[in-house]
């Protein structure tokens, strides 16, 4: 059996290298640097227009927030529960090993790769609303299986390969969430509590076992009312420990962001004493955690943001540009500043100037990627510094678990039909449990390079429908903001959804 496991173990650290290596990041920055220019750098030429058609609209536009008496959720529960998702553990744990391994560097590149990503993720969210369905049950169902199987595969020559990419997708999406979107979370939340406040690990498996089954069983609705409560909260509570942290250390700004530049570009030698060496670690790293972090390319959110009651592909598409923004470009730069500035951090080389740490208690700990972070807080704050960040992490790595178990359903639900989701619901509620009380597992890596398969086939439909992606852009902008009124609207590539949402936005149910 071990010699089994061993060899597994093998094959799967030769797979998640090419499926999280440089060939596979920098397809990742190809599609992102594609549609950007495609798209003619939407992220920045209408900029004020994406802000204030997301965020900016939260507290003006109701259709953005107030809840449906369908089956689809409103805007900013989709963003929400994408957030839920993507905001997680990899905004701290995250990051911290992306300095410790690439040096302050990584972060310029971890921007780069948000500042592309962010049209990767739009173009996936246009994509998932102008190819989505209802099923059987009245509920949108949308997301990379569907602009696979009915985008990609409506082309010349390409049906069977649209529909074997768009099983693949789904079958990598449907393993990944057990493990990257459930147990490798939970596992999370209960070595902090254990850690921290000492509470045993199947007593928080058990608790967040029957906090999880309460919310999944109720479905989507369910899932996006809490996500819309916890997101704002997570986030914002992070943000004011952070920038809290920012002040404090506001004399070591200047040093920081030069740090981060000159290592960008490893000026000065790496630790092996090669500055190519340096460059290559430093992006590799950045663009990884990048995104780990927001999940563009991998096409995740694209099936909770399909299940929005816009009626406008691109009025999705920019809440996509805004949920990569929010957390990589503020959350993730947030936490680097804090272990950059922290005193801890070598900032010529991104190493820990020391490898232990003496907590405010007199406490020695051992320093890590895992817990630097906390370590930073400790330091400022002591034990109530400590219990902060363990109780972000909570929140973070809970509410990702409930973003993923809407994926997974999704998924299972391509795969299997509606009514096989209702197992799918359970086994993942129990596996809940088990991640809390496992320790390292070779399952874990395993999820990691399923999660990362799931980008190779979403990638290449982003890249077949790129022309498609375009005329929707183009066909928005003149409408919209350039207000031609003869301009049809583009709505769905299919001809009686077309009509449905032509209909509702004649009616008034407009996204403006």
């Amino acid at each position: 059996m071990n010699d089994l496991l061993a060899s597994v173990a093998n094959v799967n650290d030769a797979v998640n290298s090419v499926v999280w290596g440089v060939p596979a990041l920098a397809l990742l920055a190809f599609v992102g640097v594609l549609m950007t220019v495609l798209t003619k750098v939407f992220q920045v030429t209408h900029f004020g227009h994406w802000m204030k058609k997301t965020i900016g609209a939260v507290f003006k536009d109701k259709h953005v927030t107030s809840h449906t008496r369908d089956k689809s959720i409103s805007q900013f529960q989709s963003l929400c529960t994408a957030l839920a998702a993507t905001v997680g553990t990899g905004n701290i744990v995250g990051v911290a090993g992306a300095i410790l391994v690439g040096g302050p560097g990584a972060v310029f590149w971890m921007w780069i790769m948000a500042f592309l990503g962010m049209m990767t993720n739009y173009s996936e969210n246009v994509l998932g609303i102008f190819y989505r369905r209802r099923n059987a049950g009245g509920e949108w169902s949308g997301g990379a299986m569907y602009y696979l199987r009915d985008g990609l595969g409506a082309k010349k020559g390409c049906r069977v390969i649209g529909k074997v990419l768009a099983v693949l997708f789904a079958v990598f999406c449907l393993i990944a969430s057990f493990g990257i979107g459930n147990m490798t979370q939970v596992n999370s939340i209960s070595g902090n509590m254990d850690a921290v406040f000492g509470v045993p690990t199947w007593v928080t498996g058990l608790v967040i076992t029957v906090l999880v089954g309460l919310v999944v069983v109720g479905g989507l609705k369910r899932i996006a009312a809490v996500t819309e409560k916890i997101v704002p909260f997570m986030v914002i509570l992070y943000m004011i420990g952070t920038v809290a942290i920012f002040f404090i250390n506001i004399t070591h700004a200047g040093a920081v962001f030069t740090a981060i530049f000159r290592g960008a570009f490893a000026t000065e030698a790496a630790a092996g004493g090669i500055v190519g060496y340096g460059i290559k670690l430093a992006i590799e790293q950045g663009m990884k955690r990048g995104v780990f972090s927001n999940e563009a390319g991998l096409g995740s959110s694209v099936m909770v943001h399909s299940n929005s009651n816009t009626h406008e592909a691109v009025r999705q598409g920019m809440w996509g540009i805004f949920e990569v923004f929010a957390d990589t470009i503020v959350v993730c730069t947030l936490t680097a500043f804090a272990v950059l500035s922290s005193g801890l951090i070598n900032l010529e080389t991104g190493k820990l100037i020391s490898d232990t740490f003496t907590t405010q208690a007199g406490a020695t700990i051992t320093l890590s990627k895992a817990n630097l972070v906390s370590a930073v807080f400790n330091q400022q704050f002591g034990f109530a510094g400590s219990a902060f960040i363990a109780v972000s992490i909570m929140l973070f790595a809970f509410s990702t678990v409930l973003g993923w178990s809407h994926y997974g359903t999704k998924a299972c639900e391509y795969l299997f039909g509606e009514k096989r989701t209702i197992p799918y619901r359970v086994i993942f509620v129990l596996l809940v449990f088990g991640g809390a009380v496992m320790g390292d597992n070779l399952a874990w890596d395993l999820a990691d390079t399923f999660n990362g398969l799931m980008m190779i086939p979403n990638l290449i439909g982003v890249i077949a429908l790129s022309g498609t992606v375009m005329k929707i852009t183009k066909n928005y902008v003149d409408r919209r903001i350039r207000g031609r009124k003869e301009v049809e609207p583009l709505l769905s590539a299919f001809p009686e959804i077309q009509a449905e949402q032509e209909a509702a936005l004649s009616a008034g149910e407009n996204d403006d």
